[in-house]
């Protein structure tokens, strides 16, 4: 931990020492290189975030968002800033353009339905089968369900809708409801240091249709039919939303989105109370602000920048011990109320919740959705800076991967990272690299031996769960506890596996590794053929379905005692099973059982392998 401390500082002193030497206006002061002391983690300064502090020293925000200064260079006045970066800034506006210049009506309206809907609301969406008990519990209520074809006469805000049951509530709910501490949670996360402003105010980015292809305002001298200054910019509004588009420009900059940073704000923490459908509620936060470009009120820097902040604030917010209370009794009590409600248990209520009607029910669609918009595809720049997890982040996982402790939830964070390369997201402390989306399916990589101990009595994940990424490095995996991990990638870890309680479910041909694998314990089952480089079982149980096979590539097979068990359906299968296949195979199981009562296995060791023939007792 140390070392990573140090590493930390180190980066944090280098992006300031970056920031420092391209800032030369008095929009953004930025910290001098001085001591080590004066570089802050966000996690202990959030509430610095507040309209007064509008500077990169005074404000941990502004701080934050400091990687925007190696693309821009913010002016003396709203409208005389300069591109430091033409070929980021050039795609930046290049991808509005092309957005809106193709959007269809339905896409402009479902923009203008996410800009006037309240942002925590909008969020509720991502709980698919579960989202309408939680606005029945929660009594959250929209008045903004539906777009006009057009232009609307006036500006159109959300407001709780008449008939609506006592006690409803905009945003995330009532505070005095079933699910009031949920409601509670996000509004504590978007409360009095959530806001975006202050960023804005200090970068003085503008907004997409404020900008030609070479990021210069110009105004053409014309007013449009609301009054509004016309600029030379190919960036369309949605008809909606011509409205909302503010009257001051110095008020009104595009970087970063309130919007975005409002939407990652409440789906974090509802994925935090509802971690059952932690990527989904991720990939909605994704899904909304994306929208703003869609809309043609920001650019994806003003969207990367968003979400940057968001991330950062969620952290912070649920980091705080302040609010250590709340955010356990908000999981608790949503953990409560949809097990009542759907007539599940911890242990099942994930299946439920995956169970029905489901925007985000394609699971492969939604982690292209995070990629292609975590940089919309904007030139790399800058040095491929290694992955330092920000001071606190391990906190986002806390619900979702329970069975990890912080440093482990911290190396998860670290090897499923976004790749360096961009300016905003290797920013300040690199809160934009975080890949949430993929930190919930697991490890991407063991640096070193990693050891998950799982337990059934405490439900949830902790008795269940699936990792899906693809694994590789030089460490391996030891498995204890009563809990059944899935491992489902195509993984390359060198360090082995070793099973020494509860259960390991291999369902890809090369989800142990490259490594040796060793059961002395628990469970060893296999959904598919299995590859290892070496398999030695001293207790526990080897399961295969009938056939499924285990094939040792390069060592040998050794078995010295425990069980093997082959599942077979009703009907007797005919001929040989092939079940281990080896360069030598050294020993015999201790029991080999089948999962069908009256039918028995009749083994055949060779030098190289074993096969089995199912009979009926009485054969």
């Amino acid at each position: 931990m140390r070392s990573e401390t140090l590493g930390r500082r180190a980066l944090l002193r280098r992006s300031v020492l970056v920031t420092a030497a391209l800032a030369v206006t008095p929009a953004v002061d930025v910290l001098p290189a001085q001591a080590d002391e004066l570089v802050l983690a966000f996690v202990d300064n959030y509430r610095t975030n507040v309209s007064a502090n509008r500077t990169v020293p005074s404000n941990a925000a502004v701080r934050a968002l400091a990687g925007m200064q190696r693309l821009w260079r913010t002016g003396t006045t709203w409208n005389d800033g300069r591109a430091l970066d033409s070929a980021v800034l050039a795609a930046n506006i290049r991808h509005v353009v092309a957005v809106t210049g193709s959007r269809t009506a339905e896409q402009a309206k479902r923009a203008f339905i996410y800009d006037r809907q309240h942002q925590s609301y909008a969020a509720i969406g991502g709980l698919g089968p579960l989202a309408d008990l939680y606005r029945t519990g929660a009594k959250a209520v929209t008045s903004i369900v539906a777009a006009p074809d057009g232009t609307p006469s006036s500006t159109v805000d959300d407001a709780i809708p008449a008939g609506a049951p006592a006690g409803s509530a905009l945003g995330a709910g009532a505070e005095d409801s079933d699910l009031g501490l949920v409601a509670q949670l996000v509004d504590t996360l978007r409360g009095p240091y959530a806001s975006g402003n202050p960023s804005k105010y200090a970068y003085q980015y503008p907004r997409p249709w404020r900008l030609n292809a070479d990021s210069r305002v110009v105004d053409t001298g014309r007013v449009d039919a609301f009054g509004f200054p016309v600029y030379e910019s190919d960036v369309m509004v949605a008809p909606q939303l011509l409205r909302q588009r503010g009257a001051s420009p110095v008020d009104d900059a595009g970087y970063p989105s309130g919007h975005t940073n409002a939407f990652h704000l409440a789906c974090l923490a509802l994925a935090y109370a509802i971690p059952e459908r932690f990527q989904e509620l991720v990939t909605r936060a994704y899904d909304l602000a994306d929208t703003r470009i869609v809309a043609g009120m920001h650019s994806p820097l003003d969207v990367i920048g968003g979400r940057i902040l968001g991330t950062a604030l969620a952290t912070a917010t649920l980091a705080d011990p302040a609010n250590a209370k709340l955010k356990a009794d908000a999981r608790q009590q949503a953990l409560r109320y949809f097990t009542a409600k759907t007539g599940t248990t911890a242990d099942t209520l994930y299946a439920r919740a995956h169970t029905g009607p489901d925007e985000y029910a394609n699971r492969p669609a939604n982690a292209s959705l995070v990629a292609s918009h975590a940089t919309y595809g904007l030139p790399a720049c800058g040095a491929r800076t290694p992955m330092l997890v920000p001071k606190g982040a391990e906190v986002l996982l806390e619900t979702r991967l329970p069975y990890l402790d912080a440093a482990q939830r911290r190396e998860v964070l670290r090897t499923t990272a976004f790749p360096a390369g961009n300016a905003l997201m290797d920013g300040p402390e690199q809160w934009g690299r975080l890949n949430l989306f993929a930190a919930a399916d697991g490890y991407g990589s063991f640096a070193a031996d990693v050891r998950v101990s799982m337990d059934v009595a405490q439900g949830g994940f902790c008795a269940s769960d699936s990792w899906r990424n693809d694994i590789d490095g030089a460490g391996g995996l030891v498995k204890a506890g009563s809990g059944v991990l899935t491992l489902t990638g195509a993984n390359r870890y060198r360090g082995g596996t070793r099973v020494q309680g509860g259960i390991v479910v291999a369902a890809s041909s090369s989800a142990l590794g490259v490594g040796p694998v060793e059961v002395a314990d628990g469970t060893l089952r296999l959904n598919c053929d299995l590859h290892v480089r070496s398999y030695r079982q001293t207790g526990g149980e080897l399961v295969l379905r009938h056939g499924d096979a285990l094939t040792a590539l390069s060592g040998s097979v050794v078995i010295s005692g425990g069980v093997l068990e082959i599942l077979v359906d009703s009907s007797c299968p005919q001929g040989p099973i092939r079940v281990l296949t080896a360069r030598e195979l050294r020993g015999r199981f201790a029991t080999i059982r089948v999962n069908v009562p009256g039918m028995r296995a009749v083994p055949t060791y060779t030098p190289t392998g074993l096969s089995v023939r199912i009979l009926r007792e009485h054969s």
